[in-house]
C-alpha cells in the first residue's frame, strides 16, 4: 500500500503522485482513470527498482487535515 495525493490539474486533467516514490506521479481525465494510471506506474516503479537491484523506499509519510 502507497499514499497517493490526487488533486486536480490545471488543464482538468486529474492529478496522481506517490510522495514515497520520487518522479513517480501520473494523471487522468477522470479521479478514476488517475487512480488506474498511478496504480499502473506504482507497479512499473517497482518492477524496475527490483530490475536494477535496488531497495523499495518505505512509506513514511504522514497525511493529515489540517483547519485553516
Amino acid at each position: 500500500m502507497r499514499q497517493v495525493i490526487l488533486y486536480p490539474g490545471e488543464d482538468g486533467y486529474w492529478v496522481a503522485e506517490c510522495p514515497s516514490l520520487p518522479g513517480c506521479l501520473s494523471q487522468g481525465a477522470s479521479r478514476a482513470a488517475a487512480i488506474a494510471n498511478i496504480k499502473a506506474a506504482i507497479e512499473l516503479y517497482l518492477s524496475a527498482l527490483a530490475d536494477d537491484g535496488l531497495p523499495v523506499p518505505e512509506e513514511r509519510f504522514e497525511v493529515i487535515m489540517a483547519p485553516v
